[in-house]
């Protein structure tokens, strides 16, 4: 795939204590096959769905130890600048843009509400092979208890139009570039305990959403929501044994009708 307009989600990848157990987790459940280990690189290992690549797991960096977390993200076309306006809108810069041997330029951050993402500048690793194929990535939403914040945030850094999810049950907002929906906010409610930290809630594409619950639940993830079947697909959330949480969606099992979207002035 080429390289993604700036804003456009583009990869993703996870911190895991267990990375053996990370890749036998994810190998079962998404169908992923992985690289060597990049020893110069802090082994961060990429994964591979039919061959082309869809996200990396790598073990912790000293003094990251903890909960594992999926994190996003997305393309920009200088990291530096990017970082400058992330700072200007109130964002939090963890780290500053580094770039990686001859594979890109990347950038940690985190919104005023907590949500963490990443920020990434293509080099010769342009970021996902594959998108909304069995295994790939498909989708992604900030998961915030403070809305109001993201969306004054996403937008400011990368120029997206926001649209409303006519919904009287949940606060939810897309956010577009141009004429492409790139990624959903929804506001985290009770049905969210304390613990759970702002995040973005990243969905990966599979061909079965049931059997994907059953495997997951089987090697000791836990299912958070769902099954559901919606307009967009057959969807469940999951977070995996080591307490990452991610999505999984069967594109093409839909119900329902499209909601209707309000612009937001």
């Amino acid at each position: 795939m080429a390289v993604q307009p700036e804003g456009t989600p583009c990869w993703a990848d996870a911190m895991f204590g267990d990375l053996e157990g990370a890749k036998s987790f994810y190998g079962d459940v998404l169908g992923w096959t992985f690289a060597e280990a990049s020893a110069e690189l802090g082994n961060y290992t990429e994964a591979y769905a039919n061959g082309k690549a869809v996200a990396a797991v790598v073990p912790p960096m000293p003094g990251q130890e903890g909960l594992s977390q999926w994190c996003l993200y997305f393309a920009a076309d200088d990291a530096a600048a990017t970082a400058g306006r992330i700072r200007d809108n109130g964002g939090e810069v963890l780290m500053e843009p580094m770039q990686v041997a001859d594979f890109g330029t990347m950038c940690l951050a985190r919104d005023p509400g907590g949500v963490v993402f990443g920020i990434w500048q293509a080099g010769t690793h342009e970021g996902f092979q594959a998108m909304a194929e069995p295994g790939a990535y498909t989708w992604a939403e900030v998961f915030t208890r403070e809305p109001a914040k993201s969306d004054a945030f996403f937008p400011a850094v990368f120029s997206y139009r926001q649209r409303d999810m006519e919904d009287g049950e949940m606060d939810f907002r897309i956010y577009d570039l141009g004429e492409r929906t790139v990624l959903g906010r929804m506001k985290m409610g009770d049905d969210f305990p304390p613990e759970v930290q702002p995040y973005i809630n990243v969905y990966f594409t599979v061909e079965d959403c049931d059997e994907a619950v059953a495997k997951a639940t089987e090697l000791g993830g836990a299912l958070r929501f769902g099954p559901m079947t919606t307009p967009f697909g057959r969807f469940a959330a999951i977070s995996d044994p080591q307490g990452a949480y991610f999505s999984v969606i069967d594109i093409t099992k839909t119900e329902g009708e499209m909601p209707k979207l309000t612009d937001v002035a």
